[in-house]
């Protein structure tokens, strides 16, 4: 199991991460993001998105449960379970239907759908930390994994 952690100073080095990793997620994964409320999930999401080429807002579906972009070579879904009240409601959704080989999931809130949530490929924990965000990004397949090494090597 691979592991990187970053520091994050700000919100534009937040959507920097986002777009890094939406870059390195060739084909399906499902990326798990964990943090308080405010931590910056959205704004990572948000990073993603842009980083894709989405041009208009991004918001959290707090209330809607998903919001779905679509994109020429693939379809994201961004998923907040904060005002999931059971699991279950994810079957109603079509879940199942929506994480298929080829889409990005970014879900916020994840332990909120245990037992019918996809496995992570991806876990995303972000903490704060006196000057800003600490990121840990853990690799959970072979397709987490491989995103690890890239992001990696845009590190060095």
């Amino acid at each position: 199991m691979n592991t990187v952690t970053r520091m994050i100073p700000d919100s534009a080095a937040m959507e920097a991460l986002g777009a890094q990793l939406a870059s390195c997620a060739a084909g399906g994964l499902v990326v798990h993001l964990s943090g308080d409320l405010g931590a910056g999930k959205t704004t990572l999401v948000r990073g993603g998105l842009r980083g894709l080429g989405h041009a208009g807002a991004v918001r959290s579906p707090t209330y809607t449960l998903v919001e779905p972009y679509e994109f020429p070579d693939r379809q994201v879904y961004h998923l907040d379970l904060y005002r999931l009240g059971d699991p279950e409601e994810l079957e109603w959704i079509g879940i199942r239907d929506l994480l298929d080989d080829s889409s990005l999931a970014f879900i916020e809130w994840p332990e909120r759908g245990a037992g019918v949530l996809p496995p992570a490929d991806l876990e995303v924990q972000i903490d704060y930390v006196e000057n800003g965000r600490q990121v840990r990004l853990v690799g959970k397949s072979a397709a987490g994994e491989r995103v690890m090494r890239q992001l990696d090597a845009m590190d060095n």
